[in-house]
């Protein structure tokens, strides 16, 4: 029961859909420095946890103390977010979806897709659930990176993963004729899901820019929570 009212006030099941967050191939959660890319990646992380699922996540920015410290961060506020919770219920069921969880860090320069491949791969041979995503945080979109989508691409075809990104934009760039900052609009094609995140006023506005005919939703978060403000 605790699980499903968790999920159920996840900012991210209001903005994509808890059915909807491993459907399709990519999909990207874009900002300025700053607003809540990792923030917003890790409760998408987090509802998978909730819904008994396998996650990996890999960042380039940050040592795993520091991006397992966000997931704990993230972790109380949803469950201050629903009203009183048991202590001990809330720490028992952290500690159950927790080992659920693997992440890997890496710096730019020694970021590898086939370690990654790897380690799918030693899951499929040993007969073990696959991850249901695979978080990516601090890949250089201001940089050409087909070669590492066109690697990512065949590890969502090979296990069947869903493979979520953060993307830097910038204040000073404008955006395309579709409405999508410069690092998405040049691999548009590849993406199923962008939501776009933008400070309005003392908020976070989210704007869904790609997930079929849903696009354009907006969804206000409190920057301090990461939680739908109400």
């Amino acid at each position: 029961m605790l699980k499903k009212d968790l999920i159920l006030k996840s900012p991210v099941e209001r903005a994509i859909g808890i059915e909807n967050i491993a459907k399709g191939q990519f999909g990207a959660v874009l900002s300025r420095a700053g607003v809540g890319k990792t923030s917003f990646l890790v409760q998408i992380a987090l509802t998978q946890l909730l819904a008994d699922q396998k996650i990996l996540h890999v960042s380039l920015d940050d040592p795993m103390d520091k991006i397992n410290l966000r997931y704990e961060e993230a972790y109380t506020n949803l469950v201050d977010n629903i009203g009183y919770v048991d202590p001990q219920k809330a720490v028992r069921l952290w500690d159950d979806i927790c080992p659920n969880k693997v992440g890997i860090s890496y710096t730019e320069s020694t970021f590898n897709t086939d370690k990654i491949k790897d380690y799918l791969k030693s899951f499929k041979k040993s007969d073990l659930a696959l991850p249901s995503i695979i978080v990516i945080d601090g890949i250089n979109f201001d940089k050409d990176v087909s070669d590492i989508l066109e690697d990512l691409k065949g590890l969502n075809q090979e296990f069947g993963v869903f493979i979520w990104f953060s993307m830097k934009s910038h204040r000073e760039e404008a955006l395309s004729e579709d409405g999508f900052p410069v690092q998405l609009d040049a691999v548009k094609h590849l993406f199923d899901k962008a939501v776009f995140l933008q400070p309005v006023d003392d908020k976070i506005e989210a704007v869904i820019l790609k997930d079929g005919d849903r696009i354009d939703q907006k969804h206000k978060i409190n920057p301090a929570t990461m939680m739908l403000a109400e």
